[in-house]
């Protein structure tokens, strides 16, 4: 949940914090709460908590540099004060941590962890205190800014930006950033005491930004240190390279970011762009990694699954939501308003119309405004029904929740009745029960016939011979078929 888009207020594009107000952490109410609940969720990523640079202001918060921030909201990355919370989200800004910690307690009441951002890698260009000179990389020459703020802002010497060494930069680079020097290890030393200080504001675990911009060797120091203080604490890294996924998680991570696995796959799949066969790669490249791999159709740097950029509509999201959550016993991740199937076809400011929520602008999700006005539209009430039920099974369900995964493609090549480019099918089982799930990637519906092998029952116990089974599935869809004993 990004918490400055939260609420049902209405906004106008771009407008700043004093015209269309923030998302609050009080608007996260114990009803609220339960109602995630019900979509099964064990943790909630709040994102944007953290203090971080904006072009608003606030009582007893000194200004930030209005020519480097992004959008008016500003990056939620951006970071300012690592031992503050945004004020915008609080009621009573005085008040603010304490309205933050409230949140906390109320998660945790409705049977849910916290998770939040830590920002290792770069902090907001003007970053005020805390740090010294040498927690910074300092270049020869001056700063070069895009040439849109060029005339706005001065820095000689200039300091390393957040995702690159150049003194050049363009409207892509995180100008508003600059990227801390973890060679010096009193860096080190002052994320670590970052880390201890939310732990003891309650919350259970971190969501940490572009891992593969810090030392690996500085999140084993670290981890190591905090879970000996707080053994279940846990930590998931937004990493991308698959070559990195194993040096991460010797490092301590307890879950990787499945962002160039299966998200790219299915998503190319949906696209046209490959076959969803394609997906069989992708699990045995994992292997014994999948169990700590964290899968996702949306997240707030990615586009929406219903956009016009990905599968068109909420209903459309059926086929890659069952081949991202059911293949395996990998958590899932849900981003707010894709259960209702929220498109994100809005221009809110910064960004315009990009098929996301804006990060950078005091925007809301219309699909979360009508959930809390209690309008929501029949095919938003259809697909949040959907997501209700399939979360269900895939963590009630032990076939699902704990059973093994079957491949079942390699028996099921492309033939009259079935097509590997367009169809996926699997087995899950558990004890002596198992189903065979059919996701079906293309427009139209289709009839297919599963060949299930010998080998496959053998595999979970189940005492039956080399099967073939007539399975209909609804365009952009899933079904599952019950293959027990």
């Amino acid at each position: 949940m990004l918490v400055r888009a939260f609420g049902k207020r209405n906004c106008v594009p771009g407008g700043s914090f004093d015209i269309n107000g923030s998302g609050k952490f009080n608007d996260i109410t114990d009803a609220v709460l339960r109602k995630y609940k019900t979509l099964s969720i064990g943790a909630m990523w709040y994102t944007g908590v953290i203090s971080h640079a904006t072009k608003s202001s606030f009582r007893g918060v000194p200004d930030c540099n209005k020519a480097i921030i992004k959008g008016e909201a500003g990056s939620p990355y951006a970071i300012r004060n690592y031992f503050d919370v945004d004020p915008a989200l609080a009621v009573n800004q005085d008040n603010r941590m304490a309205e933050f910690e409230a949140l906390v307690s109320r998660t945790h009441k409705a049977g849910m962890k916290v998770v939040i951002d830590f920002v290792p890698n770069h902090v907001y260009r003007e970053y005020k205190s805390y740090f010294k000179a040498e927690n910074f990389y300092i270049l020869d020459g001056p700063l070069h800014m895009p040439s849109n703020i060029s005339d706005q802002y001065y820095e000689n010497p200039a300091k390393a930006t957040g995702n690159t060494f150049s003194t050049y930069l363009t409207e892509n680079d995180w100008y508003d950033t600059i990227k801390l020097n973890y060679e010096n290890h009193d860096t080190w030393t002052k994320m670590l005491d970052i880390l201890l200080f939310w732990v003891s504001k309650g919350v259970d675990g971190f969501r940490c930004d572009m891992v593969e911009l810090v030392p690996s060797d500085f999140f084993k120091w670290a981890f190591e240190k905090v879970k000996e203080l707080y053994p279940n604490i846990f930590f998931i890294a937004e990493v991308y390279s698959k070559d990195n996924f194993q040096k991460y998680l010797e490092a301590g991570f307890d879950l990787l970011y499945d962002k160039s696995c299966f998200y790219d796959t299915i998503k190319a799949i949906v696209q046209g762009n490959a076959q969803a066969r394609s997906l069989t790669d992708q699990w045995q490249f994992l292997g014994d990694m999948q169990p700590r791999m964290l899968n996702f159709l949306e997240n707030h740097d990615e586009v929406r699954v219903a956009s016009d950029f990905y599968a068109g509509s909420g209903k459309a999201a059926y086929a890659p939501l069952a081949a991202s959550l059911l293949f395996n016993t990998s958590p899932f991740m849900i981003y707010m308003g894709q259960e209702f199937g929220e498109r994100g076809m809005e221009s809110e400011g910064f960004s315009g119309v990009d098929g996301k929520t804006s990060i950078f602008d005091y925007c809301i999700v219309p699909s979360i405004k009508r959930w809390l006005e209690d309008k929501l539209s029949l095919d938003e009430k259809i697909v949040y029904k959907e997501y209700q039920r399939i979360l269900k099974i895939a963590t009630a369900d032990a076939i699902f929740s704990e059973g093994k995964t079957y491949d079942l493609m390699y028996a099921n090549p492309t033939s009259e009745y079935f097509d590997g480019s367009k169809q996926f099918v699997f087995m899950r089982g558990f004890g002596s029960s198992a189903m065979i799930v059919v996701v079906n990637f293309s427009n139209k519906p289709v009839t297919v016939k599963v060949t299930i092998p010998q080998e496959a029952f053998s595999f979970f116990n189940i005492n039956r011979h080399t099967s073939e089974v007539v399975v209909k599935v609804n365009s952009k869809d899933y079904t599952r078929l019950d293959v027990s004993e």
